[in-house]
């Protein structure tokens, strides 16, 4: 590591093999076996002494480079790479914790996330790091593959990490508290987009750092888009169907689905699900009933409030006095992802970030708790059907309003009316079985099933292409029409890649699109047909669409033709 500037200077091939031996004793230094650790950062202590300070200097002047508008091409990317996973190293030391502080790198790191963010530079290792590329496995595109930790964020991943240690070091050193270091960053703005970067689809590690540092201003656990649309049902009365009571005769209203999956063990005991069929969902008079569960006079008020906050939202902010207390709970509750950000344990490497998912409230153990059936509008595909839970034979599932109406605004103006349709026990969703499914998992998951376009998708029969895509028009059209704004961006992507990764679907797609109403698709597939605009016309095959979709399709050509395109013969 303290050979960078030599090794910059002697072309990529040396900064590869620099980029490894960096790589190596950023795992050691950080091991989770300590003795390991403890070596490593005491031979690395003495190797730096001579000139340590100014491998230091250099380091932060390389990502100062960048922050002043220098461009860097591979060479460049790999270079700033080994400079943060240098610094990360040094971070592990005391001593150069203290120097990078000195030196404004503090600072300098938060403007370097602040800059990544704004201009995201995407690297995989194996890319950028010759020696790693592997022919045969980037051709083996049928078998599956794993998400790295790193993922594509090592830039990102690797300038969070210091900022952590940074933190780390500055929490417990009063000289680091000054307003050189910590207040002169925009505090607010990096929260802010720390707490994006979780929510986002960033890597596993980088989440987990972002998580990591925000528990230094306070903020513990892991924001996610599902978590703060859930979070805003916390103390909501209406489709609540329990509460908690205080001894000192206060309340919070609270929701015994959400409980059950996400922390059992502050439901009351002697809960169980039902062991025989019923007949469909809760009757009216079983809705309304709100259990009320009278808390001992122990259990300290604001900590369990800021743990239903965890419960709900997938973090909480709390005051260093009342970290403490949350631990016990945590503890008791046997939440360890919290009490893993609560203690401000280093992140450990390719451990996946926990994900706030209510998929299990499908299962058994919120079968007994669901007020509502969704019924598919075509379920021709299921011959044999049986539900494990009741007694229906039309295909269905049990769901929940409370989670619906949490990220559906339409469900939520329907359950809330006061009209009939607010008491319907079943609702036929107008879609098939499929698309039904899908639409389910992401109420409850915030993920959305999609094809991996692959050689097993580019196999695939056209008739069974078009069959899985059709899914996601379906739900376009449904996410329009219940304003899901989220749900909408992610199927129109989805249908995109399968315009681009299947041209010959485009002639059927364009017509569904136009059947749903989805103009902007059907332009997406009218663009995609326009080189072969004339083959088509020859051979008969727009001879199916309408007549204002063959016109749509003949004016992309023509603008084609005027951009100076190529058409198919």
């Amino acid at each position: 590591m303290g050979t960078l500037r030599q090794v910059s200077q002697n072309g990529l091939t040396n900064m590869t093999e620099c980029e490894s031996a960096c790589r190596a004793v950023l795992m050691m230094v950080y091991s989770p076996c300590k003795y390991i650790a403890s070596l490593a950062r005491s031979i690395l202590y003495e190797i730096l002494k001579p000139d340590g300070k100014d491998y230091i200097e250099y380091l932060l002047k390389i990502l100062n480079a960048v922050l002043t508008g220098a461009k860097f091409g591979l060479p460049g990317n790999l270079q700033i790479v080994v400079s943060l996973m240098s610094l990360a190293c040094y971070c592990s030391l005391p001593t150069y914790q203290e120097l990078i502080i000195k030196f404004q790198g503090m600072k300098i790191v938060v403007a370097f996330i602040m800059w990544w963010l704004s201009n995201p530079v995407h690297l995989k290792r194996e890319r950028t790091v010759p020696h790693l590329r592997d022919s045969f496995g980037e051709r083996s595109c049928c078998y599956p593959s794993t998400e790295e930790w790193e993922g594509e964020d090592m830039l990102l991943l690797f300038s969070l990490w210091i900022l952590a240690e940074l933190l780390h070091h500055s929490a417990y050193n009063k000289k680091a508290n000054s307003s050189d270091n910590q207040e002169d960053f925009p505090r607010s703005q990096l929260i802010q987009e720390l707490q994006e970067i979780c929510r986002d689809h960033n890597s596993h590690g980088s989440r987990w750092y972002a998580a990591y540092v925000l528990s230094y201003f306070g903020i513990f656990g892991f924001p996610s888009k599902l978590g703060k649309r859930i979070g805003k049902l916390l103390g909501e009365r209406d489709h609540s169907d329990m509460k908690l009571d205080f001894v000192n005769e206060e309340s919070v209203y609270v929701h015994e689905v959400i409980l059950t999956v996400r922390c059992p063990s502050l439901l009351p005991p002697g809960e169980s699900v039902p062991k025989q069929k019923s007949s469909g969902v809760k009757s009216d008079m079983e809705r309304n009933i709100v259990k009320a569960v009278h808390l001992s006079a122990h259990v300290d008020q604001p900590s369990l409030l800021k743990l239903l906050e965890y419960v709900y939202s997938g973090y909480l902010h709390a005051s260093k006095d009342l970290v403490k207390k949350l631990k016990l709970f945590a503890r008791h509750c046997k939440l360890e992802s919290l009490m893993q950000v609560l203690c401000r344990k280093n992140p450990k490497w390719g451990v996946d970030v926990p994900s706030f998912d209510l998929s299990p409230a499908l299962g058994p153990a919120g079968h007994n708790l669901s007020n509502l059936i969704l019924e598919a509008g075509s379920s021709a595909q299921l011959v044999h059907w049986n539900c494990n839970s009741c007694s229906a034979l039309v295909p269905h599932l049990h769901v929940h309003k409370v989670i619906l109406l949490s990220s559906c605004d339409y469900l939520r103006a329907l359950f809330q009316s006061g009209m009939q349709e607010s008491n319907l026990q079943t609702i036929k969703v107008p879609v098939s079985w499929e698309s039904l499914n899908k639409l389910v998992r992401w109420f409850y998951s915030d993920r959305l099933p999609v094809p991996i376009f692959d050689c097993v998708w580019a196999n695939l029969e056209p008739e069974e292409k078009f069959r899985q895509v059709h899914a996601y028009l379906e739900l376009c059209w449904l996410a329009e029409f219940w304003l899901i704004d989220d749900l909408y961006e992610e199927c129109y992507e989805v249908v995109i890649s399968c315009i681009d990764s299947s041209q010959n679907l485009s002639t059927k797609i364009i017509q569904i699109a136009a059947n749903f109403s989805q103009w902007k698709l059907a332009q997406v597939a009218a663009n995609h047909m326009a080189p072969s605009y004339h083959q088509l016309r020859i051979s008969g095959e727009l001879d199916q669409l309408d007549d204002n979709l063959v016109e749509m399709v003949r004016a992309a050509s023509v603008r084609l033709s005027q951009q100076g395109g190529h058409h198919s013969s």
